[in-house]
């Protein structure tokens, strides 16, 4: 009897920056349609969900300058975050694969197999190996995104934060995109809190309905000062990633803070 292809785990599966075959492309866009259909009925219809600043999300996505790249971050507290959040996008968006983001997702979890590897591939979400820095061919795939005025999502959590208490040290990844664009991109950061009650992290990990879910939208921020200053006095690109982190993961608290406040009044 003959086998097919064996699956290999470094197999690189997406098509050339700037010239994607046709295949890809329709392929690429009913999985990400299907997703996203998917996210809005789970979060809008079957969950009850609360977006507060919704329209800055909304324009930054829609709506910014054709060559400027857009970088979101959030907390990460279930499996389900991504694509789940997403679903509070208009239906346009969700059905344009250039309005969708790109996001890295673990290799050793989303790209065991060759099937698991193609859905997330199509789906825009790109295999990073944890613990191989932030120099490896995914994140330089994402900063070439970024670079074509693209959007890319982060977790800098680089995991699931199953204890939702206070944030993980963020990964320095997010520095190095931020800080190596050619045009600094928008970055907006987000919080949401009840995602891990619509999917809990514990057996039988079964999906909940009625559930509430809380959204807070950030405003947008510009590091192109911050990082032209810090070039000016030197400082290595180690240090100008790791002081971009961690402003980024401050202000990702401050606003979990005003998170927790307004999902705790959800139902007043």
């Amino acid at each position: 009897m003959l086998e097919g292809p064996k699956f290999n785990p470094d197999a690189w599966l997406f098509p050339s920056l700037h010239r994607t075959p046709r295949s890809w492309v329709i392929s690429s866009r009913l999985v990400m349609a299907a997703v996203g259909s998917f996210s809005k009925v789970w979060i809008e219809w079957l969950n009850k969900s609360k977006v507060h600043n919704r329209q800055m999300l909304t324009d930054t996505v829609e709506s910014r300058p054709p060559d400027r790249g857009l970088v979101t971050v959030s907390n990460h507290s279930s499996c389900m975050d991504d694509p789940l959040m997403w679903g509070v996008l208009k239906m346009r968006c969700l059905l344009s694969n250039s309005c969708m983001r790109w996001t890295p997702a673990a290799e050793d979890i989303c790209y065991t197999n060759k099937w698991h590897s193609w859905f997330f591939s199509l789906g825009q979400c790109v295999p990073v190996r944890r613990g191989n820095g932030v120099y490896q061919k995914s994140m330089d795939f994402l900063l070439d995104k970024l670079n074509m005025g693209q959007w890319v999502h982060l977790f800098p959590e680089g995991k699931v934060n199953l204890t939702n208490e206070a944030l993980l040290r963020f990964k320095w990844g997010v520095g190095r995109l931020i800080t190596e664009c050619k045009t600094s991109p928008i970055v907006l950061p987000i919080v949401h809190l009840g995602m891990d009650s619509v999917l809990p992290n514990e057996p039988p990990y079964i999906p909940q309905i009625r559930k509430n879910v809380t959204l807070l939208v950030g405003s947008p921020i510009d590091f192109s000062k911050d990082i032209e200053r810090l070039k000016s006095l030197k400082k290595s690109p180690r240090d100008i990633r790791k002081y971009i982190t961690d402003c980024l993961q401050e202000e990702v608290r401050q606003l979990l803070e005003k998170g927790r406040v307004l999902h705790s009044k959800f139902d007043s």
